[in-house]
């Protein structure tokens, strides 16, 4: 694994011919959640039975946290105490600081693209939580002809616009996954996002799990099938 600065945020770059990155094959793109260390996805790539050549990139969140446990990053602060209190989130919301976390993912994007010689159809973006939300709407918001979409522990924000947005998205693919007994993101409200997407004419690959806010086993046996399958499509080559 290397370290490396795209588009200003600070990345961990793992997997290809040299686990660090090297070669020219596709990238996964994993963005992390709220309050995480902003490494702690890394390990992920270790446990994907994937090609070697597939190589995996970790930005780290441009926000630092100061909620008592050291270290956390962010995309955009949230309100704990409204989330803790579970309290339903209306999925219309649009979260203050997603538009800039947006320009920062997308500036990233393009600098990454540069740096890795990678094509936008050799990559998949997602994330966990926080991550997925920011992912899924930036992909929702571009041209780009992803390989993929990853939302792991993600929900349903910015319902409205989404809707208007997903249908020009009918060639994506996406994998999603959620624990039924998650205490943070309801179940239910995951369920409309993969509903919606499927509305919109978009395939998702759902994988539910007995569990909470969390990636399971069998989460990362499905998404590795996702990965393999993404690229080892002609559009992907």
């Amino acid at each position: 694994m290397r370290e490396a600065t795209f588009g200003g945020l600070k990345v961990r770059i793992a997997g290809g011919i040299d686990r660090e990155g090297g070669g020219d094959g596709p990238v996964v793109i994993l963005l992390h959640g709220f309050g995480a260390p902003g490494d702690d996805l890394v390990s992920v790539w270790r446990m994907l039975d994937v090609p070697d050549q597939i190589r995996f990139v970790f930005p780290v969140g441009p926000l630092a946290l100061d909620l008592g446990f050291g270290g956390g990053r962010a995309w955009w602060m949230i309100d704990m105490e409204r989330l803790l209190s579970g309290k339903e989130r209306d999925a219309r919301e649009i979260p203050q600081g997603l538009s800039e976390s947006r320009g920062t993912i997308l500036a990233f994007l393009e600098d990454l693209k540069g740096q890795l010689n990678v094509r936008p159809e050799r990559i998949i973006l997602g994330g966990f939580s926080q991550g997925a939300m920011l992912a899924s709407d930036v992909v929702f918001r571009t041209d780009d002809p992803f390989a993929g979409l990853v939302i792991m522990s993600g929900t349903l924000l910015a319902k409205d616009e989404w809707a208007s947005l997903i249908p020009k998205r009918k060639d994506l693919e996406v994998f999603q996954s959620h624990g039924r007994d998650d205490p943070l993101l309801p179940f239910g409200t995951a369920q409309q996002l993969r509903d919606l997407l499927k509305s919109g004419g978009v395939e998702v690959k759902w994988q539910e799990f007995r569990g909470g806010h969390e990636i399971s086993p069998l989460v990362l046996e499905q998404l590795a099938g996702f990965i393999r399958a993404r690229f080892s499509s002609p559009r992907a080559s």
